[in-house]
């Protein structure tokens, strides 16, 4: 059993778990796209110092990588985060976990269609147990009512992230045949960091950088460095060493880990039953990557 790399993912899923309380904090301070130009902005910054000492010099991919590398930056980077925020301006927080906590499914599936990754019947149960797990944790406790309401905007702008990360995750799979990790990561956040620009300089972010409050600063360092720079390195080399199917069933921990910061940091409180999907979320992801057949 690769240790190391569950252990790091386990990591890659803390902090993103983190960046919904960061995310909060910005939330009521600047406009969603100039939060994610600046998320990437610094994290790309962080990877241009970071791959020379850990790869090497950090050399200009082969000319038959572009475009992936422009596929990588346009949906992990740009769509999901325009997804994600136009997702969230017409449903509340709970259901578009719910939606997202698909992600893991959506990727075994397309992994198994285009990338021949094996869905065994373990690995199968596993992801729906894990599933499970996570809409009683989003639901906190009462999963009935993330279902109340129709499929409208939000919950497709959402199933547009699921579908946008289940392809940076597939994409990425190829590109780690010729690039090292943090290399890929680095190339994709560059060019995503590009194309927000776009969208953050219509809302004004470029004259606006000295009102930016220290707390501000603070989140968006966290995000930048440890939700980005950090988690995206690791989580590309758990998809280099196991398969972006298995990598992508521990995103079902990602809505643990957020209930538990918030109830560490912002004092909110979590239902018996939310433990007990917590516990469903870990069973699923164990079934799923460790035990075999």
């Amino acid at each position: 059993m690769p240790l190391f790399t569950y252990s790091s993912l386990v990591l890659v899923m803390l902090l993103w778990g983190g960046t919904f309380i960061a995310g909060r904090i910005l939330a009521t301070a600047m406009e969603p796209a100039s939060a994610a130009f600046l998320r990437f902005a610094i994290a790309s910054l962080a990877m241009l110092a970071a791959a020379p000492l850990l790869e090497g010099r950090l050399r200009p991919p082969p000319r038959h990588l572009w475009l992936p590398l422009f596929l990588l930056g346009l949906s992990g980077i740009f769509a999901y985060n325009v997804f994600f925020f136009n997702g969230l301006q017409h449903i509340g927080a709970g259901r578009a976990s719910l939606i997202v906590a698909g992600t893991p499914l959506a990727i075994n599936i397309f992994a198994a269609l285009f990338l021949r990754e094996r869905l065994t019947a373990m690995k199968g149960g596993g992801i729906l147990l894990s599933l499970a797990g996570a809409v009683i944790v989003i639901g906190n406790g009462d999963p009935a009512a993330l279902f109340h309401g129709g499929f409208g905007r939000g919950e497709q702008a959402l199933v547009g992230c699921v579908l946008s990360w289940s392809a940076y995750s597939l994409i990425g799979r190829q590109v780690l045949q010729t690039l090292p990790p943090l290399t890929a990561v680095c190339y994709s956040a560059l060019i995503g960091t590009l194309l927000l620009a776009i969208p953050a300089g219509h809302e004004g972010i470029f004259t606006r950088l000295g009102d930016i409050a220290p707390l501000s600063w603070l989140s968006l360092a966290f995000l930048g460095l440890g939700g980005t720079a950090l988690a995206f390195s690791l989580y590309y080399m758990a998809i280099k060493k196991i398969g972006a199917g298995r990598a992508g069933i521990f995103i079902n921990l990602v809505p643990v880990f957020s209930l538990l910061l918030a109830w560490l940091l912002l004092g909110e409180t979590i239902k018996a039953e939310v433990l007990a999907g917590g516990l469903l979320v870990l069973a699923g992801v164990f079934t799923a990557n460790v035990v075999r057949r």
